[in-house]
């Protein structure tokens, strides 16, 4: 891969992986969850995100490789960590279709056929699986001129949200919404943390990650990532606030009798917009919503090309998919693959908030195998970390606790499939066993990947437990303090596993002779 992108095409990245179909529609959903309250989920999120993203940064910094947040989790965990890790990011690369989604539900304005309300049709089918090959081809070329094309586009996407609230607020604003209708926090605060992952606010504020898996492809990755990465998380959570400060303000009084909850759009904005007679501001949205989440999944497939690419590399896939076309320097045998998935993952689901939430919960653990590598990493003699986020040592545990609570918070109906989905990879893991892909003996390997799947299991239990949809056994906020204090349990048995690791796998330091 060649080292081609500067600071202004990694914030590009990051900035249009975070704004995609979530401008459109998260603050809906956000404030049918928590009400006014939600402003305080976006705050959070915007805070827990760069704290977990603090992490992330240091290993792309120290340890720039292309498809990073696959590669350090088999690097730190071995390969049992690894490929549970890596088939739960193939799993996620089928979140590029909820970008695709979103796409369909704001086209079916004008062609009705497309979606017929919560599923898409056979032409909606159709005209998704065309548009993720359009996607695909314009992803074949260099990377230098992908991220040259996406800055394009994410000047579009900053342009017409701060457009949309400027006439929003302008137009339809109904004061003493903060008190009104059931007050600030009609359905508790915990329905705050509810609407984090529930409410897609995290899968929005998600895409932060994005110039970490170019950071093989980064002229200077250890200037340029850390700047890139928090630039993309700040300017995302001060352009949703604003969003969501317009979106409680200009709902009409008429359509709130029966709460926030109450309130639902097909396409938010766009039909606040021809309530208040802004005709032109709804046309101008539902031509962005087709921009601004196809930007995302422009750079989705990008990304979810460089994963593949590293999972091949890892030996989780074939590594036929590791291939690089030499003239461009892409992996198009991962981008063809990628197409498959994308396109095999629109068929069981249908509605945006679905696809976000299971998608969301499987993609986290990224962030949590991170929060260990970084911690194993840094105890190695001359462990080639660039030392840019001071008190590592502090913000790795806590890092590794808050990517646990977004997953749990997620709630019961969506980990029920997601985390099952991911022990899955179990089989995928004996699997490679069996065609002889192994280095250690089996129970060394099981031995020190056992905290993933003890951590996935009871992360499960406790959901089912809990009082995120689950049966309410154990009460709030019991509930969160001790999926933090597991969290915190396994973060340590995971950290002296990976030590082990690579104590064991550490080649040999050559002998002098005649020593």
């Amino acid at each position: 891969m060649r080292r081609e992108l500067g600071f202004w095409g990694l914030a590009g990245i990051g900035f249009s992986n975070i704004v995609g179909s979530g401008w459109l529609f998260a603050a809906m959903y956000a404030a049918q969850t928590a009400g006014p309250a939600s402003l305080l989920s976006w705050i959070g999120a915007g805070l827990l995100c760069t704290l977990v993203a603090l992490v992330m940064i240091e290993l792309g910094a120290s340890r720039p490789e292309g498809g990073g947040t696959v590669r350090w989790p088999l690097q730190a965990s071995g390969p049992l960590v690894g490929t549970l890790v890596g088939w739960s990011v193939l799993l996620s690369v089928g979140g590029t279709a909820a970008e695709i989604s979103a796409i369909m539900q704001y086209a079916a304005h004008y062609l009705p056929s497309l979606y017929n309300g919560h599923t898409l049709t056979a032409s909606g089918l159709a005209v998704a699986a065309g548009l993720s090959i359009l996607l695909t081809v314009l992803n074949w070329f260099a990377v230098k001129l992908f991220a040259q094309l996406n800055n394009l586009i994410s000047v579009f996407k900053i342009v017409v949200p701060v457009v949309t609230v400027i006439a929003l607020i302008a137009s339809g604003w109904h004061s003493g919404r903060l008190t009104d209708h059931g007050g600030f926090a009609p359905y508790g605060y915990v329905a705050c943390l509810t609407a984090l992952a529930g409410g897609g606010i995290v899968y929005s504020v998600n895409g932060f990650q994005a110039p970490l898996d170019f950071s093989g492809e980064t002229r200077n990755p250890r200037r340029t990532i850390p700047a890139a990465v928090l630039t993309g998380i700040g300017l995302a959570v001060v352009m949703y606030l604003a969003l969501q400060v317009a979106y409680l303000f200009s709902v009409p009084e008429s359509l709130l009798g029966g709460g926030w909850k109450g309130v639902s759009f097909d396409s938010p904005f766009g039909q606040l917009a021809i309530i208040l007679n802004l005709h032109w501001l709804s046309s101008l949205l539902y031509a962005d919503a087709v921009l601004s989440p196809g930007g995302s999944a422009y750079v989705g497939v990008a990304i979810d090309a460089r994963h593949t690419y590293a999972l091949a590399k890892n030996g989780t896939i074939p590594r036929y998919f590791m291939k690089v076309n030499e003239r461009f320097g892409v992996p198009r045998r991962a981008l063809a693959v990628n197409l498959v998935v994308i396109v095999v993952f629109l068929l069981p689901f249908g509605g945006w908030q679905d696809i976000v939430s299971v998608m969301g919960d499987m993609y986290l653990l990224i962030y949590a195998a991170s929060a260990v590598a970084v911690a194993v990493f840094r105890t190695e003699p001359g462990g080639r970390m660039a030392g840019w986020v001071p008190g590592l040592r502090y913000i790795a545990p806590v890092s590794f606790v808050v990517a646990t609570e977004f997953v749990y918070w997620s709630g019961w109906s969506d980990l029920r499939l997601a985390l099952p989905l991911v022990l899955a990879g179990l089989l995928v893991f004996v699997a490679m066993r069996r065609t002889g892909r192994g280095g250690r003996p089996l129970r060394a390997e099981l031995r020190t990947g056992a905290w993933l799947v003890v951590y996935l299991g009871v992360l499960t239990a406790l959901s089912w437990l809990g009082t995120f949809e689950g049966s309410g056994r154990l009460p709030a906020p019991y509930d969160s303090l001790t999926v933090a204090a597991v969290a915190l349990g396994v973060f340590f048995w995971a950290v002296r596993s990976g030590v082990g690791y690579r104590t064991a796998t550490r080649p040999a330091a050559p002998t002098t002779a005649g020593a």
